[in-house]
């Protein structure tokens, strides 16, 4: 039977509870024990797939298809798993399995409350991921902060399940905030003793309790949250603010957290390996000269929507050596006239996925820059689609060149639907989750994952327009990569004898990286800007 770890957090959101699961995920892994990751959110959208990117930051989508929390995304990198369509559950998605039961009769005419039903799916779901995932331990945070009224049904479901699988084979972590008040030059522990007072409340006592702050909190403010909290010393650990997120499970081992969560979950036997994580985060801090790619977005004022090809673009840069800096670059802001201005300090260009036709413009003349110039480019989703169109429009002469999405009057849609999408209702079209590519030989693409067939994970709607395939090549456009049936188009390039890097992708490879396995095609990618 699998143990459970269940986060939560208090005093103020935006702490890292993600990081410090994720965290102790990599170091229970590396004392040789299956993890499963999940998240609990409390806001009432059934997924975050039509939230708004400003809002919300990235959708994570998972193998299976689940478009899910940013902080899945840390799950991956850190314990290197991938997770599934159980590892995200929000307040949206309960009630709308408690409705659809209640419809369909499954409960034989029971007046339907909170307790027992919504705590019974949320209990289901938290069970049917460690189940389908045979974890030997299955971490679960619980979005949100104590105190918030919609978090509270998930509060009593860990509360009741502690209760069912044993209190033995659960252990809560709560994450505080200690605040440092500079007027006193001192750290104060009283809100963290409110928080914790607030979890008690709803009959949960922390086992473990994790102080957040700037620098490393006083030994004798851990040993009054000791006290006044009723833990033992080492069960309140101390996580600072690093340079490096992947510093984290080094730091949190030095306390000895993992063998603390191993004690009190009764798990025996157990040795921990981080001499690869270790390695890892030695290449961070061995890199040298700066590199500055600019990234291209549409939504660039909040940076958590790029969230994973940064953290790709970072994992590549381990490999390379070099520091790297982001160049945040509105779309709106590109033009024919500010375009040598704005990338004249950069040594690629990077564009990612988006959806809406705002920005479009500029995005397509980052793209003739980036391509007229030999500026190393690596389009993304929209990236590919941008490159495509500028590519008909400027090499084929096709003026009109657009995307059925942006124009759906366009004479040339060398991006559009395909014949199966047509009159499917929006939501149906999307091609999501996990799907196969077959690579061309001597291509950009092969060089990189030194593979003719890979998989990677795919968000969007509309293809490449098959009917400009034999014009697109003759012209100079090699089609890198197609599904293995060819009738999908997943990737176009340059050859390198006519550009150093000239790559769009279909797919979303930042979704598979690791800092420990940089994705292959940000490697080469950063391997082209030097």
């Amino acid at each position: 039977m699998s143990k459970f770890i269940f986060v939560t957090g208090g005093v103020v959101s935006g702490l890292g509870k993600g990081i410090t699961a994720a965290s102790l995920g990599r170091l229970l892994k590396c004392r040789g024990l299956k993890i499963a990751s999940q998240k609990l959110d409390p806001y009432m959208n059934v997924d975050p797939g039509t939230m708004s990117p400003f809002q919300h930051g990235e959708v994570f989508v998972t193998d299976d298809g689940a478009e899910t929390d940013l902080d899945l995304g840390h799950y991956e990198r850190f314990i290197d798993e991938n997770l599934n369509k159980y590892s995200n559950l929000t307040s949206g998605r309960v009630y709308w399995n408690v409705l659809n039961k209640e419809r369909q009769g499954e409960y034989l005419g029971q007046t339907v409350q909170i307790i027992p039903h919504v705590t019974n799916e949320i209990k289901d779901f938290i069970l049917k991921n460690a189940q389908v995932s045979g974890a030997d331990v299955s971490i679960v945070e619980i979005g949100g902060t104590i105190g918030d009224i919609e978090s509270q049904p998930f509060l009593e479901a860990i509360r009741q399940l502690s209760t069912e699988v044993g209190r033995k084979n659960c252990l809560f972590i709560h994450v505080c905030l200690v605040p440092y008040i500079s007027g006193s030059d001192e750290y104060k522990s009283k809100p963290t003793q409110h928080s914790v007072k607030e979890l008690m409340a709803v009959g949960i006592h922390p086992d473990l309790i994790v102080t957040r702050s700037d620098e490393a909190v006083p030994e004798e403010i851990r040993k009054k949250i000791s006290l006044f909290c009723n833990v033992a010393e080492d069960c309140v650990i101390d996580n600072k603010t690093l340079s490096s997120l992947y510093e984290v499970p080094l730091m949190l081992h030095e306390q000895k957290m993992d063998e603390v969560v191993c004690r009190e979950l009764g798990i025996e036997g157990t040795t921990s390996n981080l001499s690869e994580w270790e390695k890892m985060v030695n290449s961070i801090h061995s890199r040298k000269d700066e590199i500055q790619i600019a990234l291209v977005g549409k939504y660039v004022k909040l940076h958590d929507s790029y969230l994973s090809i940064v953290e790709s673009l970072n994992h590549a840069s381990f490999v390379v050596g070099r520091k790297l800096k982001i160049k945040w670059v509105d779309s709106d802001s590109v033009t024919d006239k500010t375009a040598p201005e704005i990338f004249k300090d950069c040594a690629g260009i990077i564009l990612p996925g988006g959806f809406g036709n705002r920005g479009i413009e500029g995005m397509i003349t980052s793209a003739r820059f980036a391509r007229t110039h030999k500026m190393p480019y690596f389009g993304i989703c929209l990236g590919m689609q941008i490159a495509v169109i500028e590519f008909a429009r400027d090499v084929l002469n096709f003026s009109d060149a657009n995307s059925r999405e942006f124009d759906e009057q366009c004479e040339h849609a060398v991006i559009d639907l395909m014949k199966d999408q047509e009159g499917v209702i929006m939501g149906g079209t999307m091609r999501l989750g996990k799907y196969p590519c077959k690579i061309q030989k001597g291509t950009i693409l092969e060089k990189a994952y030194k593979s003719n067939l890979i998989e990677e994970r795919h968000r969007h709607r509309y293809e490449f327009n098959n009917s400009y395939r034999e014009q697109m090549q003759d012209a100079g456009l090699v089609i890198g990569g197609t599904s293995p049936d060819d009738k999908i188009v997943e990737t176009v390039e340059l050859s390198e004898k006519e550009h150093p890097f000239f790559v769009g992708v279909q797919f979303h490879p930042e979704f598979k990286s690791r800092p420990n396995h940089a994705g292959p095609l940000f490697v080469e990618f950063l391997k082209a800007c030097l």
